[in-house]
């Protein structure tokens, strides 16, 4: 890569680990460390003329004193613990009737969620809607950042409400019935509706019912019309509105569905209320191809004109791995719903598939959530198996973006222990890879061509340095840094709300509100001391500063 100028605002002090420069002439300022994986190093030419800085927009400079968003959980942790005690990797809870209260959801912004996941197969419209208003509240009152995630239903085959109760057990040998009846009266006792019409003509007597991935399993013994009678052969809990998927001769049946549409009527009615309601991403579930992502960014554009609303695709059906890199290109994101996956495809293949997609998420700068039945068991006790933590701590060497609570936070016993044991076991997998100075091996190719984007790609894990400070407006430059899972937190500073609450999803980055103006010694002096003030910095810590927007870069001690 040929040598580009750089202006740099100031003169940083002397580190093992990076040069000197001096600004009384152009000097090239190598950085041969700069590099994520396996890139080229990248070069950079020093000079002490002024940059020229194009009317971005930003906010002009009065001079005057500045406030930053910062909520009060990272701000103690900061000054408490220190840059290297910081949580990389995120955490999604889904909110349901165990969390839906405005002080529950405050305990679990306090323990640590980044992103409540409300999902549409639960719940009526409205009461979804005065949820997401009880987030935003919380925002707004107490300087949190949490994003929301809206979860579409999708045109799975699923079953009903079960008459109002949060769970039903379904015990060994007994009979149950799956009907596509409509029942005006109260549900006779083992029965549970089906959504799908077709349902008792597809099935056939010895086949396999898998509800909730194979939570629980049934086998199918008679067909009586619109009835289908089954036997429970695995007991365990039956879930309001679980997917069902059924094998026979021990394969999926995969044509059940092929005709149903990705989005549904009512998904798109669930769509436009999120949409209203300004929501941060909409998770799309059973994705078949690139196309109906494409159909729903272009949907949002047209109704929403800052278009800041991201498309997170769910990766759980055989069809979603067939079309795997156009769906995870298409996307903004992407959720790996281990469940529904596992009644897909062998149980064997799941961990493999998990790693292949965080790994190629990784590839094109796409976050990635691991999802369902990370901490199952903790629906009904206070602590997890040994099984399950091993499950997590898997999930963070992987070094995925984001993993997420379903039911353990919707509706179990323990949601605050839940997502309490999440983040100390994600904390102490990502001291471990520090202490034992792990590297990753994966490659990571160049997908950008700009200088600041260069720069962000080319950041890696032994600068030496404390933190990394990103000027950014919509989040890109902090994204590409995110990527290449930088051994330093990493403070992203941007005016918008939205791009706060967005980055909130990605690993390693801490968000913050914050208005720029068109002089970067400014921006910095009045961050310093907007953050010494609280604490969270101190004098001589060493620091990479970054602006997407003014092209510049500076390595510089906190005075």
């Amino acid at each position: 890569m040929a040598a580009q100028t750089l202006h740099l605002l100031s003169t940083p002090a002397r580190s093992p680990s990076l040069p000197t420069i001096s600004s009384a002439k152009p000097a090239i300022f190598p950085l041969p460390s700069l590099r994520c994986s396996r890139h080229r190093p990248l070069s950079l030419r020093a000079s002490a003329a002024t940059s020229y800085l194009p009317d971005l927009g930003l906010v002009p400079s009065h001079g005057g004193p500045a406030s930053i968003d910062v909520d009060a959980i990272t701000e103690a942790e900061l000054r408490e613990n220190g840059f290297r005690s910081t949580r990389r990797v995120k955490l999604v809870c889904t909110i349901g009737p165990a969390t839906c209260s405005a002080d529950q959801i405050e305990a679990l912004a306090v323990g640590g969620m980044n992103v409540a996941r409300v999902n549409m197969c639960y719940g009526t419209r409205e009461w979804h809607r005065q949820v997401i208003r009880k987030i935003r509240r919380l925002n707004e009152e107490k300087g949190f950042a949490v994003a929301v995630m809206v979860d579409t239903e999708g045109s799975e085959i699923h079953m009903g409400d079960l008459d109002g109760a949060a769970s039903v057990k379904a015990e060994d040998g007994e009979i149950w019935t799956f009907s596509v009846r409509a029942f005006d009266a109260p549900l006779p006792e083992r029965t549970i509706t089906v959504n799908y019409d077709g349902f008792a003509e597809d099935v056939s007597v010895g086949d396999e019912l898998l509800v909730d991935g194979g939570m629980v399993r049934f086998e199918v013994i008679e067909k009586i019309g619109p009835d289908v009678k089954c036997r429970c052969n695995d007991p365990g809990l039956l879930l309001p509105r679980a997917s069902l998927t059924f094998r026979r001769n021990g394969r999926l049946v995969q044509e059940r569905n092929a005709m149903l549409p990705t989005i549904s009527s009512k998904d798109w009615l669930d769509i436009d209320s999120a949409i209203s309601e300004g929501v941060d991403f909409i998770a799309v579930s059973f994705v078949k191809s690139a196309d109906v992502i494409n159909h729903l960014k272009s949907y949002i554009a047209a109704r929403c004109h800052d278009n800041e609303i991201a498309v997170i695709a769910k990766i759980e059906s055989f069809d979603s791995l067939k079309n795997l890199e156009e769906i995870i290109s298409a996307s903004d994101g992407t959720m790996i719903a281990r469940g529904d996956m596992g009644s897909q495809i062998p149980l064997e293949e799941v961990p493999s598939a998990q790693q292949k997609i965080v790994k190629l998420c990784r590839q094109l700068n796409k976050p990635v959530i691991v999802a369902s039945q990370l901490l199952e068991s903790m629906i009904e006790y206070p602590t997890p198996t040994r099984a399950e933590v091993a499950d997590v701590s898997e999930a963070v060497k992987q070094r995925a973006d984001a993993l997420m609570l379903s039911g353990e936070s919707a509706m179990g016993q323990y949601p605050d222990k839940a997502l309490t044991v999440l983040r100390s076991v994600s904390l102490r997998i990502e001291r471990w890879w520090r202490e034992e100075k792990q590297r990753e091996g994966i490659d990571l190719p160049d997908i950008s061509s700009s200088f600041c984007d260069k720069v962000s790609e080319n950041i890696s894990n032994n600068l030496g340095v404390d933190a990394l400070f990103l000027f950014t407006r919509n989040g890109e430059m902090a994204s590409l840094i995110s990527r290449c899972r930088p051994d330093c937190p990493v403070f992203a500073f941007t005016p918008s709300a939205s791009v706060r609450r967005r980055l909130n999803l990605q690993w390693g980055l801490i968000p913050f509100r914050l208005s720029f103006s068109y002089d970067m010694e400014n921006n910095l002096s009045r961050t310093f001391s907007l953050l010494k003030a609280r604490g969270m910095i101190q004098p001589g810590d060493l620091i990479i500063a970054l602006s997407d927007t003014l092209q510049t870069i500076q390595v510089m001690n906190v005075p």
